[in-house]
């Protein structure tokens, strides 16, 4: 039996998600999206026929899902961190490309406004300190790399057993969009 090491890949969506986990199921890595696990367990909601999007009850899904017990497992999904996992990826990318990402999806103004305004906040971060998710995160840049050196990063994370800071270490050393953009 192989040890078991389950990661949320979380990230605003257009950070690159499914083309880290894409990679990583190529490398032997099972992947979990995030909709499908819920949409097996009842809880994923109806598709908005405004943003197009399908609301997940990530607490009953996290209360419901039980993960795997070996081999390696990334759960793709922006409220991935909710799920009972060993340890966070979490994608970022910088505003102004994370908007050019969801234009090219076809996202409207509204939703393409919210997600990189979530994106300039680290509002993931924001999520891991509300929800006191004291987990290993691993931080990647999906702009600054490309799939091979986020999955190679990711592998290294693992291989290392996941160090991590302190969350609240984690969260002041973290990307800060906000502080680059006034430079």
């Amino acid at each position: 039996m192989t040890e078991r090491r389950l990661l949320a890949v979380s990230g605003t969506p257009g950070t690159g998600k499914t083309h880290l986990c894409d990679r990583l199921a190529r490398l032997g890595w099972t992947v979990h999206p995030l909709a499908a696990l819920a949409e097996q367990h009842g809880f994923l909601g109806e598709t908005d026929a405004v943003d197009g999007a399908a609301p997940i009850d990530i607490h009953r899904l996290a209360e419901a899902w039980e993960g795997p017990t070996d081999g390696l497992h990334a759960v793709d999904g922006h409220l991935s961190h909710f799920l009972e996992v060993d340890g966070v990826v979490m994608l970022r990318c910088e505003p102004g490309l994370l908007r050019q990402r969801l234009e090219q999806r076809g996202y409207q103004e509204p939703k393409i406004r919210a997600n990189v305004e979530w994106e300039m906040m680290a509002g993931a971060w924001s999520e891991l300190l509300e929800f006191e998710i004291d987990l290993p995160v691993l931080e990647l840049d999906s702009g600054r790399l490309d799939d091979r050196a986020l999955s190679d990063a990711v592998q290294e994370w693992v291989t290392q057993g996941l160090p991590s800071e302190p969350l609240a270490d984690g969260v002041l050393s973290a990307i800060d969009w906000l502080a680059e953009s006034r430079s």
